[in-house]
């Protein structure tokens, strides 16, 4: 007789693919847990072909999974989301926002779980005004950060008309949401820190920043030319990040080191940036989504992070460091990261600094070599997925002692 406690995880997004930073978190927490202390049912959005073509896939982060209909994509999608600019929610969330989806939440609450688990704050939106079991909330970033960082490097009126607005209503959402669940989780020091200045919201649970050592590993950084970028290219803040390495660095690098090539890896990269990148004949690969990056990511000389906006800790920094690439980076690109600048990878925050970085990289292989391997013993030291997963599940187990269910 299975004697474990029940965990309910609502997750706002089908996990599969595994092709953004928050996904890759959830999957490796949920993976680490299974077996443990809960029982985990998983809820989310899906369809029966997605169901069936990731089976094995579930098997692996959850004892039972359950669904309500995906919302349709293409053109309709889009004109859905154009329309809850004027919603009271902050599109992001309102996006995720569904009677079908409450409902389905709201019925597999009614089977009393021992404690339940909302995933990304969108997740939040889901809930019902009163959560009668003990509850979680996984915060991967803070939201507001991100919107108030958009308005910071936007140019366009409108544009900076638009981020003000959703600021002011993320402000709003993220305040309410959190002050909801018993336990609030962070990934990072400075998450925690900034939830408690700006909400209020005391005693949240940080959980380290986990990478799975034996699926990334080490590549010494060999191929003397090749940069990369690792990040979902449907995300605005990386869109950003690629234009700006684009049209204020790449040149300088190139000039100095005329076979630079540079690949950036990730799902939907802009048709427009691709195109801009062809017009101008620059030596860019844009790959979309791959299964494995590791035969791209491995035995590069470097990986780039020009973020300019950002919140939470970049998964992919870690998992760059584990396969060898060095990993140069602004400020923003590794905030949050225990990181350490010249050890263990290399922090550069305007476009000239970047590029020198990249060069001295590129044509200094002793030195890369031994930032990289650093780097590797650093991961090695600091970030198995494992510990996450442990630290996630202690949440949980506190939810159980502080909720007001239990």
């Amino acid at each position: 007789m299975n004697c474990r406690r029940i965990l309910l995880f609502v997750s706002p997004r089908f996990l599969f693919p595994v092709d953004s930073g928050g996904k890759i978190r959830t999957t490796q927490v949920l993976r680490g847990m299974k077996g443990g202390s809960f029982h985990i049912r998983l809820l989310s959005p899906a369809t029966p072909d997605l169901v069936t073509r990731h089976c094995e896939d579930l098997e692996q982060v959850c004892d039972e999974f359950d669904f309500w209909p995906a919302s349709p994509a293409g053109w309709r999608g889009m004109l859905s989301r154009a329309w809850h600019l004027f919603d009271a929610l902050p599109m992001p969330v309102r996006v995720d926002r569904s009677d079908v989806a409450a409902a389905a939440v709201t019925h597999a609450l009614g089977a009393q779980p021992d404690v339940v688990v909302f995933d990304f704050l969108h997740g939040a939106v889901l809930a019902p005004q009163q959560i009668e079991v003990p509850s979680v909330i996984f915060t991967h970033n803070v939201e507001a950060q991100i919107f108030a960082r958009h308005l910071e490097v936007a140019r366009n009126v409108w544009m900076r008309a638009i981020w003000r607005n959703q600021l002011r209503k993320m402000r709003a959402f993220e305040a309410q949401a959190l002050g909801a669940f018993d336990v609030v989780v962070a990934v990072s020091r400075e998450d925690s820190r900034l939830l408690e200045k700006e909400y209020g919201i005391r005693d949240v649970h940080v959980i380290p920043t986990g990478v799975d050592l034996e699926f990334f590993r080490y590549s010494p950084p060999a191929r003397d030319a090749d940069i990369v970028f690792c990040g979902s290219m449907d995300w605005l803040a990386n869109q950003g990040a690629m234009r700006y390495f684009m049209n204020e660095v790449w040149a300088t690098i190139v000039a100095r080191v005329p076979d630079a090539t540079m690949t950036v890896v990730g799902r939907a990269p802009p048709a427009a940036l691709v195109a801009e990148a062809t017009r101008r004949g620059l030596n860019w690969r844009f790959t979309g989504f791959v299964d494995d990056v590791r035969p791209i990511v491995g035995g590069a000389a470097v990986s780039v992070v020009p973020l300019q906006v950002g919140g939470g800790t970049r998964l992919k920094v870690f998992e760059s460091m584990a396969m060898g690439p060095v990993v140069v980076s602004t400020a923003i690109g590794v905030e949050g990261l225990p990181v350490e600048s010249g050890v263990n990878c290399v922090v550069a925050d305007d476009a000239e600094a970047i590029a020198n970085a990249v060069v001295s990289l590129l044509s200094d292989r002793e030195r890369r070599v031994a930032i990289s391997v650093a780097a590797r013993q650093f991961v090695e030291d600091n970030c198995g997925h494992i510990v996450a997963a442990r630290s996630f599940e202690s949440a949980c187990l506190g939810a159980l002692v502080r909720g007001r269910g239990s």
